[in-house]
Parts: structure tokens; sequence; C-alpha cells
């Protein structure tokens, strides 16, 4: 039998769109029987419970909410393309208006039943569908489930917090944290910091790409299994020290029974079996994630699974197991407007056969490495009581219109059990050792056991041991390179990442950037890197001092895929004009508030020109604007816009480009996407009629995973990452993302009609002035 093509994942198409594709039956016997017998869903429910699992998911969306302009991206949304909708109809069906989720703060979280399959075929909906592939693109708005985006609030991440996501791509929800690190946009270096880890090295590229979209220092992306995630260390104030997180987000691998009116081949592959699996990673990854917990932190364990085996029996297990150290939170009051179901307190097992079991003393031995005590619920009144298991929260399909969905805020109180056992252990190690810190964390893998002493010649041979390998790691940070020391033997999946260069503190190439842009002495030059140990350093990157210390105590230990925003390129016509680095748009809000120098303050018909003419001569600016560039030399600029109260029609928000200027002219160096977004918050019409279709759009998963093979593995860092990126997006079903490719030649819709023929003529000659001979500079 054929699978039916999805439809946003899930449903029946409607009629004529179904291609030939015969309808997949939304019927699994073992799942109703096994769901009604445990009593998840409430009396007289069931029928509605069912119904909802059967439509099709409404499509969510989400607008960044750190950026200044997030309440313009929300007004032109409500006043220009949800009004649009009113009264249309969609082959006979009318579009009900979009709502906003109720329980998400300030509206920046809305709903529709439009499907992505009505989006992309309705002529009716075509603007509103670029709008949302083009601002997707630019990081300002997340087409991200709605039970998605309940752990990262949950969490209460405040901008000084080390936050922990372990199971992070395809990164909605870290790209959420990273918001809420840059709360206060006037920051650019928040205390805290988010590092995404997945175990999936191809995952990790589609979570960099995400990441990137929000142009943020204070992210790092790391390739480990969670379940051993290795222990980092900090340097605090010259001693070394056990890096603990205040916030850690558990969202585990599941089953995804929750996902079915999306994932409609749950459908047909469910089976307990799946839960079963998984439970003891899932416990595993869990157990993980409090050891490395801070006192008093707090992390969020979810799933989008319904059944309690991933869900309250990890929990309760891991509460028992804690002896104490830690609780569950009341979030009872939080998130108001969510309707949520308690955890449950009892529960039983049950085979893929349907075969039932209601405690571990009734499996028969040949039947016990596929279930475990750990899958069962606490017998003890008493200790069941304590756990407060009620406090944990269940979302269920019905109730709101979601996929369901399963949250536990933890939070620790004290160190774990195994790891209180062993202080003259821990002593001990680091006497010896004195560079590096071991724990029981370390040694232990969660389990109760206890772990004895090494013997003095196993002490002896770990003391050469890490003496040689301190040695190797003090030289790499006296040079600042984080990376895989060359003679450590380390078997490499998918890419061999470029190590990370910290700019020595008297690089000679750094005077002339700070000549030239005059740079506040505060800027924190230590925070500079490039990817690359010879030749020529083409990009600088920057990443806050909180990663920096983070990536050089941790270079032999850790896997990084990615880290820090590109603030410069290189540019070799900019040599003639005192400095060889222009800047980079991506990095040009963490850089501004440190920049003295080349600053040009444009009024908003100037940034209307800039963004939609290719090359424009200065005559078309202002006479302000053209009085502010008479006196200054050429080369890279910043072009920056400040609303005027007075002036309530126009963007409300400040825009801040970086730009080019010439002998005789004026451009914008802002990558596709994001122009588009700007002249959108303007007001200028971007329409394009005729879109057309990404090429990966109508590819099958098999021509996605052959491609991604063969991607070259010494090729840029960026490309590897744009182009795994837009494949892995393809793959899972997510709008294939245009190449924001930086190019002042690109073609911008409807270009102001004054663009004279003058002005097109000039262009061959005027384009000339500061153009990047190097191809790769021009990839932001």
């Amino acid at each position: 039998e054929r699978r039916g093509r999805r439809a946003d994942g899930g449903g029946a198409f409607p009629q004529g769109w179904a291609g030939g594709y015969p309808e997949i039956v939304k019927e699994n016997e073992l799942f109703e029987r096994y769901y009604r017998e445990l009593g998840i869903v409430p009396d007289g429910e069931w029928d509605a419970f069912m119904a909802a699992l059967r439509e099709p998911l409404p499509a969510t969306l989400r607008i960044t909410g750190y950026r200044s302009h997030a309440k313009e991206i929300l007004h032109c949304l409500k006043e220009k393309y949800f009004r649009e909708l009113q009264d249309l109809e969609v082959d006979g069906q009318k579009v009900e208006m979009p709502q906003s989720l109720s329980w998400y703060p300030e509206e920046l979280a809305w709903h529709t039943n439009l499907s992505r399959k009505i989006l992309r075929k309705s002529p009716q909906l075509e603007k509103f569908h670029q709008f949302l592939v083009s601002e997707t693109e630019c990081g300002n708005i997340s087409r991200q489930e709605a039970v998605s985006m309940i752990p990262p609030l949950l969490l209460n991440v405040s901008p000084h917090h080390k936050i922990l996501d372990m199971c992070a791509a395809p990164g909605s929800k870290t790209a959420q944290l990273i918001e809420m690190l840059h709360a206060d946009m006037n920051v650019p270096f928040p205390n805290g910091f988010v590092i995404a880890n997945d175990v999936d090295n191809k995952r990790c590229y589609l979570l960099v790409h995400q990441a990137k979209r929000l142009n943020s220092p204070c992210i790092m992306v790391v390739n480990h299994d969670a379940s051993s995630i290795p222990n980092l260390q900090i340097d605090v104030d010259g001693r070394k020290e056990i890096l603990f997180y205040d916030r850690i987000l558990c969202d585990v691998p599941c089953s995804g029974d929750g996902t079915m009116r999306k994932n409609i081949d749950v459908w047909k592959k469910w089976t307990t079996q799946n839960s079963l699996q998984l439970h003891g990673l899932q416990l595993r990854i869990a157990t993980r994630g409090v050891e490395q917990l801070a006192e008093g932190g707090r992390m969020v364990y979810s799933t989008c699974s319904l059944n309690p085996i991933e869900n309250e029996a990890v929990i309760a297990s891991l509460l028992e197991k804690s002896q104490g150290a830690l609780e569950l939170a009341d979030v009872s009051s939080e998130l108001p407007g969510l309707k949520r179901m308690p955890g449950i307190t009892k529960w039983k097992v049950m085979l893929k056969d349907g075969q039932w079991f209601e405690e571990w003393k009734d499996v028969p031995s040949n039947r016990q490495t596929q279930i475990r005590p750990t899958m069962f619920p606490v017998k003890d009144e008493e200790k069941l009581k304590a756990m407060n298991l009620e406090r944990c929260l269940r979302i269920l399909p019905h109730h709101q219109n979601t996929g369901g969905f399963f949250v536990a805020v933890l939070i620790k109180k004290s160190p774990m059990p195994w790891n209180k056992r062993q202080p003259k252990v821990h002593q001990k190690l680091t006497q010896r050792t004195e560079d590096t810190e071991v724990t029981a964390a370390n040694l232990g893998n969660g389990s109760d056991c206890v772990i004895e002493a090494p013997t003095l010649a196993e002490n002896e041979e770990s003391k050469k041991m890490q003496e040689l390998q301190n040695l190797g790691t003090e030289q790499s940070k006296k040079e600042g390179v984080c990376g895989p020391p060359p003679s450590k033997k380390m078997k490499l999946f998918g890419f061999k990442e470029d190590p990370f260069v910290f700019l020595p503190e008297d690089d000679p190439l750094f005077l002339p950037i700070q000549k030239f842009y005059a740079l506040d002495p505060s800027f924190p030059k230590m925070n500079l890197l490039t990817r690359t140990q010879e030749g020529k350093k083409r990009q600088l990157y920057m990443v806050s001092k909180e990663l920096r210390n983070v990536l050089l105590n941790n270079s032999e230990k850790m896997k990084v895929i990615n880290t820090g925003i590109k603030v410069w390129s290189r540019n070799s016509d900019g040599e003639q004009f005192g400095c060889a680095f222009r800047l980079a748009q991506e990095g040009i809000y963490t850089l501004y508030p440190f920049i003295h120098a080349r600053i040009i303050n444009v009024c908003i018909e100037d940034v209307k020109i800039l963004l939609t003419q290719e090359n424009p001569f200065l005559s078309k600016f202002s006479s302000e604007t053209q009085k502010k560039v008479k006196d200054m030399a050429m080369g890279s600029i910043v072009l920056k816009y400040d609303p005027d109260p007075e002036r309530p029609h126009d963007l409300q928000c400040p825009i801040v480009l970086c730009g080019w200027q010439g002998k005789t002219s004026l451009r914008a160096f802002v990558p596709k996407n994001e122009r588009l977004h700007y002249l959108r918050m303007m007001g200028v019409e971007v329409f394009k009629a005729k879109r057309k279709e990404e090429d990966l759009e109508n590819k099958t998963e098999e021509e996605v995973q052959q491609r991604l093979v063969q991607t070259e593995e010494g090729m840029d860092v960026e490309d590897k990452e744009h182009d795994l990126a837009t494949k892995m997006e393809a793959e899972i079903g997510e709008e294939s993302s245009q190449s924001p490719v930086e190019n002042s030649a690109m073609e911008i819709e409807n270009k102001i009609e004054d663009l004279d023929q003058s002005s097109k003529n000039a262009n061959t000659h005027v384009s000339q002035e500061g153009k990047d001979t190097d191809a790769s500079n021009v990839k932001d």
C-alpha cells in the first residue's frame, strides 16, 4: 500500500488534492485498548479525544519575542495579513481567523486552521505564505507546534542563567531559550548562555541553522550522547570548577504518540514496544541531566508522548533514587489559560501482544529484558504521596486543539546521593591532579552502586595521563586554540570541524579594525575568534566571555559543531581604505554598542532606497545623508534608522544596517530575506506573484539522505551548515529555506518607481567600488 503524502502531517486530503494516493486509515485497536485501560482521558471525553487525534493539526507560529520590532511584526500580522483572511473561502470552506494562544505571553503565538498544503497551493494565501517563509528565514517567526512552546516557558529563564539543552534538534525550543537570554536587547553580552546538544551529527547542522537566525554570541552547538554528556570545567578566579547549569531542558527522544495529528505514520506503527525500548534511555538522559543541574536549579523533562512508561515512570524512578535531592515543582499557577491534566499515580505495563502486568514480580523471567522494575508505579503509598506526581502535566489534544504532550518540572534541592558519597575520592583526585576536578558524576552513571576508590597504581597512572593531557591543554590555551589535540585518536562521525582559534591579544590584525571603527576601550577583543590556524583569516567571529571560558577549558572533551556569530568579513578592497575587514550584518546588533565611528543616521526614505535599489548614487539620498557621507572615507559603514515619534505611521522600531560607501554610491550589505522583512515593516509591498517552488520540496527522503552523504568534508563550515540545514528542513517537512546570500545585486521585488535609467546604466561601473573579491565574503 502506498502511503498518502502529508497535508501538514495529518488528516485526509480535501477533494481533488489526493493525487491518487489512498487515505491512511486512522485506526489502531491496540492504542485504544491501552489508553482506555490507563484512564488518562477523563470520563465521557474519549470520543472527543479520538476525534481530535483524527483531525489535522492547526498551523501555529510564534513571533520572536526579544527583537525590538516584535510589536511591529505583530501589528503587521494583525492589521495586514490576518485582515486579508476575513471572509476568505478555500475549496468551499471558510478560513477561520487566526487566534492567539491565550497562555502564551504578549500575544506572541498564534494558531490557525490553515494547513501547509492550503498555504502552499491556495492563490489567495500566497502573500501570507511568502511572508511566513521569509520571516521564518530571518528568525522573526518560528513555525512551531503549540505544545512545543511550553517547556522553555516553564524553565523560567533569566539572562544570567547557564542553560543546557540536552536533546536540542531541530531547535525551535533552543531558539526560545536564546530569546529569553536576550530579553534586554540593550545588553549585547548577557552573562548566561545556551549549550545545545544533539546526538545526531547531521541534525546538529539543522540546529546551527536555526540558532544562527537569532544572531546570538551566547549559543554553542555540541554533538554528544545526552546520556553521557561530559562534565565541563570553567575557570573561576584562577581555579577550575565543574560547570553546573542553572536551567536544563531535557526534551528526550520518545515514541511520539502525541504527534499522531502531524505524523500520520504513527497510526500504523504504534505499539507499546516503542515505549518499553525507550524508557531506559529516557531515564539515563534525565539522570545525567539532574547530575549536572546546580542546586536550586530547574530542569524541565518533556516528551511528545502520552505514555506513562515514558513519563511518570521516568519521573518517579528519578525521584525515588534521588532520595529527596529532587522535588517536582508545582507549576499549576504558571501559564494561566493552558488546559492541562495532572500526572497519574497508577498505571500498568503492556506488551505488544496485549498482555498486561501490574507489578514487577508478575513479569516472567523471559520478559525481564523487555520490562524493567523502573517501569512500574511505586507501591508504597507514603512514598508515592511524597512524590507529588500529580504536579506533572499532560496536554490532551481535544482540550485546546493541540498535539499531545507531557511536562514535568524538577527542582534540585541538594546534590544527588551518588555524588555525595564520594567526598574523599573527590578530594584525593583533586589534590593529585591539581588541574582537573573529578566528581563521582564523572565516574558513575546514575546507578545506586557505591564507587570504590582507585588503587595507588591506578592513581599514579591516572596522574601521568592527566599531566600529559593538561600539558597539551595548557599549551592550546596559551595559543588560544580550541580543538582536539593532534595526537588524540578520535573516530569522527560526520564532518571534521575546524578548530576555534581565539585572536591573540597582540594580533596586528585587530589594531586597524579598532582604529577604523573607533571601537570603545571596553570592547572585549579577547572574545574574537577564527576557524583557521593557518593562512589568511577570512572571517572573525565573536562569543561571550562565558562561552570563551567554556571553550578554552574543555576543548579536549567536547565536540563543538559551532559557536559565535560572524562580526567581520575580510574584504581585500578594504585594505586601501585603511581596514581589510567589513562589518557583517548578522553580528551588527552585537557590535553596534561598541562602534563610535562611521555611523550614518538615515531617514526612512533613505532606508527604502538602500533596501530596494541595487547600488544607488549618493544623489538619490536626502541632503542630510549626503552631507554626512561627504567627508567620510570610503569603506564599510553603519546605517542607523531611529523612529520619529512625531510620525507615528512610520516604522516605530530602530534599524541598524551594514553598508558600503563608495566614491559616488551608497549600498546596503543585507541578506535578501532581511531586506524583505524591513520593507514589509515599512509598508513597502514585496509580494512576487509567481513564486518559484524550492527544488527540494519534492525530493524523496532517500534523495535527501544520499545528498547529505555526498557532501564534501572539506567544504567551508558555513557552506556545510547551510546546505545540510536546508536539506534537513526539507527532510523533516519544514519549509526549504532560501539561501540568504548577502548581495547588493540581488533582485528585490517591486523596486521604487524612481529607479531611473541613468542609475541602471551606471551600475556596471559603480558596483566595482568595494566589491568583495572572495565569494565566501558574501554568505551572511
